[in-house]
């Protein structure tokens, strides 16, 4: 395997963000993937959740940073861990800022169902969206597209016949990923009537983004649709790290969504986000898969060891590592 940044010049050895974070961070979603998958196929979303939830905070105190949740569990008064504008980390290092969902994908786990992961990204501090834990309009393609491709100020039909013009393919072999809403029945029926398929998932859109920068190996050429504000800056981050790009748009139709984003700082309710705008600088992702999926595949409870697969990536060296762990001093994950 090259050294880190190999071909990409030297590293300031006075990086923002110490090298090493990025094995680290394996270790953090790796504890709250594990804490999850115990209760995977239970039925139980709430312990499910609040496991990976406690696991990943106690792991992030050991790590050596200034880090601050900007994408997090919810408000202060809704959540006693990982709120937004908690300060975690061991109090020495960089200043971060910290995007997380230790179980993204709760119902996936708690039915057994694929696509489950535990998700992480680090990036300097003051260069994450403070995205409030509202709605976003999103569209996301893969790398080597010309600029202007796609974008949310055109219809789902413009999108993807551009996109097909642009991979210079009929449009019957471009595969859109949408969530499963009755919100997109529309959104659905335009993408049909071009000719092109759809992928339905029930949950999990990061890691439905993030399919998009491989389409060769995913079929999923395009991510269209309205999903989770939080998890839009999450996959922003990862496709920082890989590629591709990404326009978000806060839907801040109701008082309380612009009472959340007006305390996030948000000013202009209309504005469409590019993928710099969600994450920009040297960013750090991470994931560990809870259930198999077609990103990772899931924790493995064996005999001897619990096996797990992580996807760690680095912005700013185009680094991207795939981790099997087989952990054989299991009493390290038992459950408190």
């Amino acid at each position: 395997m090259e050294p880190e940044g190999q071909g990409l010049g030297p590293l300031d050895a006075n990086d923002a963000i110490d090298r090493a974070l990025t094995i680290e961070l394996v270790r953090v979603t790796e504890r709250a993937a594990v804490a999850a998958a115990f209760f995977r196929g239970r039925g139980d979303e709430r312990a499910a959740d609040q496991a990976a939830v406690d696991a990943m905070r106690r792991e992030l105190d050991h790590l050596l940073i200034r880090g601050v949740v900007v994408i997090g569990e919810g408000e202060r008064d809704e959540a006693p861990v990982l709120w937004i504008g908690e300060e975690v980390g061991s109090g020495q290092g960089p200043r971060v800022d910290i995007a997380l969902d230790p179980l993204e994908g709760t119902t996936l786990c708690a039915k057994a169902q694929s696509n489950a992961i535990s998700v992480l990204a680090i990036a300097e501090a003051g260069t994450l969206l403070k995205a409030p834990d509202v709605y976003m309009d999103k569209i996301a393609i893969g790398p080597g597209y010309p600029a202007g491709t796609v974008a949310l100020g055109r219809s789902p039909q413009e999108n993807v016949e551009s996109l097909a013009r642009a991979k210079g393919v009929p449009v019957r072999e471009i595969t859109a990923c949408v969530l499963d809403r009755p919100r997109h029945a529309r959104l659905i029926d335009a993408i049909r009537s071009t000719g092109a398929a759809i992928r339905l998932i029930t949950d999990g859109d990061v890691a439905s983004v993030i399919h998009t920068t491989d389409p060769d190996e995913t079929g999923i050429d395009i991510y269209l649709g309205v999903g989770g504000a939080p998890e839009g800056v999450l996959a922003a981050a990862a496709l920082r790290c890989t590629g591709g790009y990404m326009q978000g748009r806060l839907l801040l139709d109701s008082p309380d969504a612009r009472r959340k984003a007006a305390a996030a700082g948000i000013s202009d309710f209309s504005r469409v986000y590019e993928l710099n705008d969600m994450a920009r600088g040297d960013v750090i992702f991470a994931a560990t898969g809870v259930t198999d999926g077609g990103l990772l595949a899931g924790v493995r409870f064996g005999r001897r060891a619990i096996v797990t697969e992580t996807l760690v990536m680095r912005s700013s060296t185009g680094t991207s590592r795939r981790i099997r762990a087989e952990h054989a001093r299991t009493e390290k994950f038992h459950l408190d």
